[in-house]
C-alpha cells in the first residue's frame, strides 16, 4: 500500500519483521546501524533483536534491563555500541492482567556492544531532585567525537523527574535541564533527545511530549528556541532523512520538518484511533489496545494497514526508508519503503 505523497512518498509494508507472536507490550525504540542493519527490543524479553532489511532476524542477545525503551548508537574507533535507556518499569501480564512492575535493577541506562557485552552503565545521577524522587531514563544520545562532539552523554529522564542530565563520556554528571533555562518554560514528559548535527554548530532537541512541543539547546545547555506546539501533539522520538527531521507522535502519525524546523508534512496519521474526539484529553477505551467484553486489555484488533496506531521509536537507512516500533501487546513493526 502507497501512503503521503510527493518526496514523502512510501510503500508501506505491514508485519515487516519476522518474530513470533508475543502478549509481551511493546515500548521500545529502534536504531539502524552503519551496515544498515535494523536493531530492536523484543515485546516480552530483555532481548535486543538484530535484522536485516528485510526483517529477517539475524542475531539476538540478552540485556540486564527491565524495559528496553529508547536506544541509540555511537561510534568509537569505527566500532559501534548500542545505548539503551531503561525505565526500570514494564507492563507484564499478570493472570490475564496488564501491570507496570519495577525491576530489580531501577532506572538506568546501559551501553552494550552488540554482542551483548555490558560496557558502562549510568544509574542515580548525583542530583538533590532524586533524594526524594525516582530516575526513570526514557531516551540516550551521544555527542560523538566522531562528529566533533566530546562523547558526553545526554539522558532524558522522562518517566521520572522530567530533567535532562548531561554526562561526561565516563559517566560523571556534569550539568542538567529541566526546561526553566529558557522561555518555553518546564518539561513535562521529555520522553526524547536527539543531536542534530545538520547545521555547523550542533544542537540537541528534546521531545517535550506532554507539552506537545520541542524544545533546542546547544551542546553546553543553554535554550535556544522551542517550536511545533500548533502541529504537534504527542513528540516522542527523532529520525533523519538527509536534511529533514522526521518526529515519531505516539497519537498515531510521523510529522516531518525541514532543517528550519518548518513543519512539511504528516505520515501515517491517524489521530482519532488515540482521542474519543479531537483536542479531546481523553483516550479511547483501551487504546492503544482494546477492551475485551470481560474488561480485559487486549492486542488492539483495528490496526490499519498505512495508518499508524501508536508509533514508539523510528529510525531510518541511508535510503530514506523508515522502520517504527508500535506501543502496544505485541508490538507491530513496519517499514515504509521510500519511493523515488
Amino acid at each position: 500500500m502507497q501512503i503521503g505523497n510527493g518526496e514523502f512518498s512510501y510503500k508501506w509494508i505491514d508485519n515487516w519483521a519476522k518474530l513470533p507472536e508475543t502478549d509481551g507490550w511493546a515500548h521500545h525504540g529502534m536504531s539502524v546501524t552503519s551496515e544498515q542493519n535494523i536493531i530492536a527490543i523484543h515485546p516480552t524479553e530483555p532481548l535486543v533483536i538484530i535484522f536485516n532489511i528485510d526483517g529477517e532476524v539475524i542475531n539476538s542477545f540478552s540485556v540486564p534491563i527491565r524495559e528496553g525503551h529508547q536506544i541509540a548508537l555511537s561510534t568509537n574507533e569505527n566500532v559501534q555500541n548500542l545505548w539503551i535507556a531503561d525505565p526500570g518499569r514494564k507492563n507484564l501480564n499478570i493472570n490475564g492482567v496488564y501491570e507496570q512492575i519495577q525491576g530489580d535493577l531501577g532506572g538506568q541506562v546501559i551501553c552494550v556492544s552488540l554482542d551483548g557485552n555490558v560496557i558502562q552503565t549510568i544509574s542515580d545521577p548525583k542530583h538533590t531532585v532524586y533524594n526524594d524522587g525516582t530516575f526513570a531514563p526514557t531516551s540516550v544520545t551521544v555527542f560523538e567525537k566522531s562528529e566533533g562532539g566530546n562523547d558526553d552523554i545526554w539522558v532524558a529522564d522522562g518517566y521520572g523527574e522530567s530533567y535532562v542530565h548531561r554526562f561526561n563520556a565516563s559517566g560523571e554528571l556534569i550539568s542538567s535541564i529541566n526546561g526553566e533555562e529558557g522561555s518555553a518554560g518546564r518539561f513535562d514528559c521529555p520522553h526524547g533527545v536527539w543531536i542534530d548535527y545538520r547545521k555547523s554548530s550542533p544542537e540537541l532537541y528534546v521531545a517535550d511530549r506532554a507539552n506537545r512541543r520541542i524544545q533546542v539547546y546547544d551542546l553546553e545547555g543553554s535554550f535556544i528556541r522551542s517550536f511545533g506546539s500548533e502541529v504537534l501533539n504527542s513528540p516522542s522520538a527523532f529520525a533523519i532523512d538527509n536534511s529533514y527531521m522526521i518526529v515519531a507522535e505516539l497519537r498515531a502519525r510521523l510529522a516531518v520538518f525541514d532543517i528550519e524546523d518548518t513543519f512539511i508534512t504528516y505520515i501515517g496519521e491517524n489521530e482519532a484511533i488515540s482521542r474519543v474526539e479531537r483536542n479531546s484529553s481523553e483516550d479511547v477505551p483501551g487504546w492503544p489496545n482494546n477492551i475485551d467484553d470481560k474488561g480485559n486489555t487486549i492486542r488492539s484488533k483495528i490496526l490499519e494497514i498505512g495508518k499508524f496506531n501508536s508509533p514508539h521509536g523510528i529510525a531510518t537507512d541511508k535510503l530514506g526508508n523508515i522502520y517504527s516500533g508500535e506501543w502496544l501487546i505485541g508490538g507491530r513493526y513496519t517499514k515504509l519503503e521510500k519511493i523515488k
